[in-house]
């Protein structure tokens, strides 16, 4: 059995972790600066996507140890948060008035 600490010890889940810290902290700042704070957003938001993100990987990271030929579901699954983890930082950029190249808003 894999230990739920070592899943979280990994250097994907730390990049998670990093980029959904970046991505709450710049989303507080964007809604302070546009006086649209609510606490309960950021509750809102801790509980659904940040558990999402981190429980659904941690599950998705098991699945190798069971069935071994399905080792990439893990990876692109990584990619795929990633990418997720990202656009939602730069809409927060955007928000605080960064200008971003259209490609990036769709």
């Amino acid at each position: 059995m894999v230990d739920i600490l070592t899943l979280l010890k990994t250097s994907e889940m730390k990049w998670i972790i990093t980029l959904i810290t970046i991505d709450v902290l710049l989303g507080i700042i964007a809604a302070l600066v546009k006086k649209d704070f609510r606490l309960g957003k950021v509750a809102d938001f801790m509980f659904k996507p940040v558990l999402a993100y981190i429980l659904g990987f941690g599950i998705l990271m098991l699945i190798p140890t069971a069935i071994p030929s399905l080792a990439k579901i893990s990876q692109f699954s990584y990619i795929l948060v990633l990418l997720a983890l990202t656009g939602s930082i730069l809409n927060n950029l955007s928000r605080l008035g960064l200008k971003l190249p259209s490609y990036l808003k769709k």
